[in-house]
């Protein structure tokens, strides 16, 4: 047990010292334009544009992530339809059968069910290193890089609002502890299941809905906000800081990536097309207005007609509006002949 915490603290080295930079150097940004080198607020923001930077450098990762997620959400269907095929079936034939199948289904769609769950792995030393960091800097424990042992005895003695950035919401009297943890922890729970949220109604096909798969994604709506909610009473305020905003971070970029790439077939993707047909109408409409010279101005099939039959009912007045001169008897009959 020790040889393996002992590797995962090697594996991890690079990566806290990495963090530990960013974060002293970004305290040190904040406090050369004015802000308390001890403050609470110096800290915490220190702590928002470091979890900001790490957030950023792991988009590549989260992309990849979504499009994985997205392939196999696609796949469940006929996932599925191998299962129900097989179902019942528990000869060694059937079993041989529906895994060659299955990978088959894999290989023609590019999909991996690992590769999902590959970038989240990835992600898991950062977070845990950017966790350590930070509370071993509250603890006023030495880092290993550039937070020396008078930044983390700044950061450990370091309060916001009266509430020390160290204690916990149960491992403290404090009232304002206690406010600023509670109003945390319902702000990280309401943020994860609303990111939760936006993925299992928003982001699945109708066919994807009927899949296994979708269930297992109406559990994680719950489970993880109570995961945050559990959690939180036991974290220390300046880490409940870091998961608050890469909560909101993820819930945004969620977002976007929903709104601008959806899964095809899901209701994200049906808005999606309806506001891009109501831009294009908008451009056309635009387009008709500079043709007729009239800003502004947008010919409906209905005023295009009314304007045709205007048209013709004054193109005869027009040809009309021409006097007869009256024509003598005797001129009549000179031309007669």
């Amino acid at each position: 047990m020790t040889d393996l915490i002992n590797l995962i603290g090697t594996i991890l080295y690079p990566i806290r010292w990495i963090v530990e930079a960013i974060l002293v150097f970004w305290h040190w940004v904040l406090t050369s334009i004015g802000f308390s080198t001890g403050g609470g607020d110096t800290w915490v923001l220190s702590i928002v544009l470091l979890t900001i930077v790490v957030r950023v450098a792991l988009i590549p990762i989260f992309v990849r992530q979504i499009k994985n997620q997205r392939r196999m959400m696609e796949v469940a269907p006929q996932l599925k339809k191998i299962q129900d095929k097989y179902k019942g079936k528990k000869d060694q034939f059937s079993r041989e059968a529906m895994s060659r199948e299955t990978m088959a289904l894999y290989k023609e769609t590019g999909t991996n069910p690992l590769s999902s769950c590959l970038p989240l792995l990835i992600q898991m030393p950062v977070f845990f290193s950017l966790y350590t960091v930070l509370h071993n800097a509250q603890t006023g424990k030495v880092g290993i890089g550039l937070l020396n042992q008078h930044l983390s005895d700044l950061f450990a003695k370091a309060t916001l609002f009266g509430a020390p950035l160290h204690e916990t919401f149960l491992g403290s009297d404090v009232i304002n502890v206690k406010i600023i943890a509670g109003a945390m922890i319902v702000l990280m729970t309401a943020s994860q299941f609303y990111t939760q949220l936006q993925l299992t109604t928003k982001n699945m096909s109708p066919e994807t809905k009927a899949s296994p798969m979708y269930r297992q994604q109406r559990m994680l709506l719950y489970f993880l906000p109570l995961v945050f909610l559990y959690s939180g009473l036991s974290f220390p305020l300046g880490v409940m800081f870091y998961w608050l905003t890469s909560n909101i971070w993820t819930m945004g970029q969620q977002y976007m990536v929903i709104r601008n790439s959806p899964t095809p077939g899901s209701d994200a993707a049906l808005a999606r097309e309806a506001r891009l047909a109501k831009r294009q109408k908008e451009r056309d409409a635009r387009k008709g207005a500079s043709a007729t010279g009239t800003p502004g101005a947008t010919l409906t099939p209905a005023t295009e007609g009314a304007s045709a039959s205007v048209a013709e009912v004054e193109a005869p007045k027009r040809t009309n509006t021409q006097r007869t001169q009256p024509v003598g008897k005797n001129r009549s009959k000179k031309q007669n002949r």
